[in-house]
């Protein structure tokens, strides 16, 4: 049976807030689980911070990548060391 995953849809979100909001909806998560990000764009910077801050924490697997629209598959790994003080990029598009 397959799990339904939580969806975040990031779309419509102020490019001022997502990054921090994403950081923090993955930061949550339990070991082992994931939730499918919605984006307009490949948030693929995002995706370099988390990894430079947490590396080998997260898996990233995009199901979308369209022009316009692209779902990526967001899993925490494993526990999270603990970061000074987290300044989350600002997407720019």
């Amino acid at each position: 049976m397959n799990k339904i995953m939580d969806i975040y849809d990031g779309r419509a979100i102020p490019c001022s807030e997502k990054h921090g909001q994403i950081i923090a909806k993955w930061r949550a998560l339990p070991v082992g689980q994931s939730f499918v990000l919605i984006n307009s764009h490949d948030p693929v910077r995002l995706h370099n911070q988390i990894a430079e801050l947490w590396p080998g924490t997260i898996d990233w697997k995009y199901l979308v990548q369209k022009p316009e629209e692209f779902q990526i598959q967001i899993t925490k790994l494993k526990p999270l060391p603990e970061v000074a003080e987290i300044q989350p990029l600002v997407c720019h598009h």
